[in-house]
């Protein structure tokens, strides 16, 4: 096999710092990252050391505001980062954006003083944090919820089962969305828990089809105690606080498809111009090149599509419709370009010796995350003809 690395995606940058910002990251994927990653990922490795790396050099924080411990980085900048790490590695990318979305509640809806307290070390102080909304019994059906929190004086006792939580047993802090009134979306909380509260405990880990390093598991919330000065948001605001940041999080999820997919379309052009069969490269073969302009097209239209929608969040505007298309189409062409990575590869890309095999494996589940794609499909389909009817 040859050794000829692909060429580095051309990114189109707004300022000399953000490309600087992309060149510090892909120096660390190449030496920190992607070096391990088959490896670890085979093993069941959780990566924290990296994590940790990311935030000394500044990069847990991306998006939210330099005052507070973050990179005041555009949404437009904060996505190719999440893509380059993806790229590497899936469980870094992932990670970094679900860490991203457990601190969008209380910077967007906390007080000056709960900011202040927290967030420094939230952004750039070496924490992980987890998002706290899914149960066993309510996934998609998010605001049917049955985890409670309960005032008792100036603390609430919170009692329930979280489920499908990354970084679930590793976390040193948890956004919580917890039923505080009446059933339904109007009842909802949000709470900053840290990771240690007595009372907070994770079950085993899950064992999945792919992400093996990355742990997800349920955590379980025995009368788990917080003061109101944790509470984010006013009461009964968390539901509308948990899909603001969902917005933003299908961005996340989008951005890493399409590194995903792009780290599958590199391995299957590398292995097809190197590949010979019948006295010439594979490549040469009008049905195997036709394959991959298909790929390379689906990736260039979603990393458009998540750009876009990117854009008109920096700008301010409305973006909910389109962070839905980002994360469908994205996530779609993700799976596509890896299971066609694999037929380019042949009967070498079903073997754990290429790394296509795993992306295939780890791009299924961002069409479940952050909103399945029948979800979005949904979501679109309000934005286009408005509620479904009764």
């Amino acid at each position: 096999m040859s050794d000829r690395a692909p060429q580095p995606v051309e990114r189109r940058l707004p300022t000399e710092e953000s490309r600087q910002l992309v060149a510090l990251v892909r120096d660390i994927v190449s030496k920190e990252i992607a070096p391990r990653a088959a490896e670890e990922e085979e093993a069941g490795v959780f990566p924290r050391e990296v994590f940790t790396l990311l935030s000394e050099a500044g990069l847990l924080g991306l998006p939210y505001d330099s005052a507070l411990g973050g990179g005041d980085q555009p949404y437009e900048v904060y996505l190719q980062v999440l893509e380059e790490l993806a790229a590497a590695r899936l469980t870094v990318g992932l990670g970094v954006s679900v860490h991203s979305l457990s601190c969008h509640a209380l910077a967007g809806y906390g007080t000056d003083e709960q900011r202040a307290a927290h967030l420094p070390a939230m952004l750039s102080g070496g924490l992980l944090g987890a998002y706290c909304l899914s149960e066993p019994a309510s996934g998609s059906d998010a605001a049917s919820l049955r985890t409670r929190a309960v005032r008792d004086g100036n603390d609430w006792v919170i009692t329930g089962t979280k489920a499908w939580i990354t970084h679930g047993g590793v976390a040193d802090f948890c956004t919580v969305l917890a039923r505080t009134g009446v059933d339904g979306p109007r009842g909802i909380t949000a709470f900053l828990v840290p990771g240690d509260a007595e009372g907070l405990n994770a079950a085993l880990p899950e064992k999945k089809m792919g992400m093996k390093g990355s742990p997800t598991a349920q955590l379980n919330f025995d009368g788990v105690r917080v003061g109101d000065d944790r509470r984010i948001g006013e009461e009964g605001q968390g539901f509308a606080i948990a899909l603001s940041a969902l917005d933003s999080g299908r961005l996340g999820i989008a951005a890493c498809a399409i590194g995903v997919a792009q780290a599958a379309l590199d391995e299957a052009v590398r292995y097809a111009t190197d590949r010979r069969q019948f006295g010439r490269p594979i490549a040469d073969f009008q049905g195997l090149r036709f394959m991959l302009a298909d790929m390379a097209t689906q990736i260039e239209a979603g990393r458009a599509l998540y750009l876009e929608a990117a854009r008109l969040r920096d700008a301010g505007q409305p973006f909910s419709r389109q962070a839905a298309m980002a994360k469908l189409f994205c996530t779609d062409a993700a799976m596509r370009v890896t299971t066609d990575a694999v037929q380019v590869l042949g009967g070498y890309g079903y073997t754990l010796d290429f790394p296509v095999e795993r992306l295939m494996r780890e791009a299924k589940v961002l069409q479940i995350v952050e909103g399945t794609n029948q979800i979005q499909r949904m979501v679109i389909a309000r934005h286009l003809a408005g509620p479904e009817t009764r």
